[in-house]
């Protein structure tokens, strides 16, 4: 059997997946033949192709990013979205999943009811018959003191952070296929202190402790189960609490003075959710050298 290198690089081959006429990652030189090159890469579609995703949290941003790749590589996406005032970035992912061959729903809730995280799974599997990857992006954000902090705020936080992650992660226990994955985005000051967001991310420390105990609670049916936890993005999800004087601070603290970009980590989730299986329980810092965990 004949193997084919995808791009050449003068003599040297190269390779790297596309989506959208531009490489997730910077092409890298084979340093083996290409011929393992293809069967990996056979291996991986083959590990995804005809799966499908629940994605809460999938309008847009990063979750709506995270749908499009996978849907270039065949998995089929439940796209959540949390109000009609983002209704219309569900509908342009959806056609953006589409257009790459797959197919999608999208659904509306607010996952802080844990009935509705439970119609979510069963939406998806009504409409692609089964259910093999869970990604939660839905978050909440406060940046307040201690002290200013109300007790609805508290519960705000704590309601959309660590209660519906709870709820998401244990429904992917109960729907997800054997041998499916469970990935939910966390924060990386889970491993860096920066003043005024003690609420956000203490709502979000529990998940760390549901994702270890789901780990080996799931591993019999072999799910895999773990957090992504970026660094500061360029998101407006970042920006309103922020001014731009800590704007350039956060920069200054990664690699190439510059935010974490969805780019960066929709590329991770998706290999956890392929050829990362054996990885579980963990909790993966992504965000250029923020922290330094």
């Amino acid at each position: 059997m004949k193997c084919r290198s995808r791009r050449r690089s003068g003599n040297r081959r190269v390779i790297g997946p596309v989506l959208h006429n531009r490489c997730l990652w910077k092409p890298r030189i084979l340093a083996f033949p290409v011929c393992r090159v293809a069967v990996y890469r056979r291996a991986v579609s083959t590990n995804l192709h005809g799966k499908s995703a629940v994605i809460a949290g999938g309008a847009k941003n990063l979750g709506g990013l995270v749908g499009a790749t996978l849907a270039t590589w065949g998995v089929n996406v439940a796209v959540h979205y949390h109000s009609a005032a983002t209704e219309p970035d569900a509908d342009e992912t959806i056609a953006e999943i589409e257009e790459a061959g797959a197919r999608a729903i999208k659904f509306q809730a607010d996952l802080t009811d844990p009935a509705n995280v439970e119609a979510l799974f069963d939406a998806a599997i009504g409409a692609f018959g089964s259910v093999d990857i869970a990604i939660n992006t839905a978050g909440r954000v406060l940046r307040k003191p201690i002290v200013e902090t109300t007790e609805a705020e508290y519960d705000s936080m704590f309601d959309v952070n660590a209660k519906a992650a709870f709820f998401f992660i244990q429904q992917a226990g109960r729907k997800l296929a054997d041998g499916g994955s469970v990935i939910t985005i966390v924060t990386s000051l889970l491993a860096a202190f920066t003043d005024g967001y003690a609420t956000y991310a203490g709502a979000k420390s529990p998940v760390e402790h549901f994702t270890r105990a789901a780990a080996k609670e799931f591993a019999a049916r072999d799910i895999n189960v773990n957090n992504v936890a970026p660094g500061p993005m360029d998101t407006p999800f970042f920006y309103g609490q922020e001014t731009p004087e800590r704007v350039t601070f956060h920069r200054s603290q990664a690699m190439g003075n510059r935010l974490t970009m969805v780019e960066d980590i929709a590329p991770l989730v998706v290999f956890l959710a392929g050829e990362g299986h054996w990885i579980t329980g963990q909790t993966i810092f992504a965000n250029g050298g923020y922290t330094t965990r």
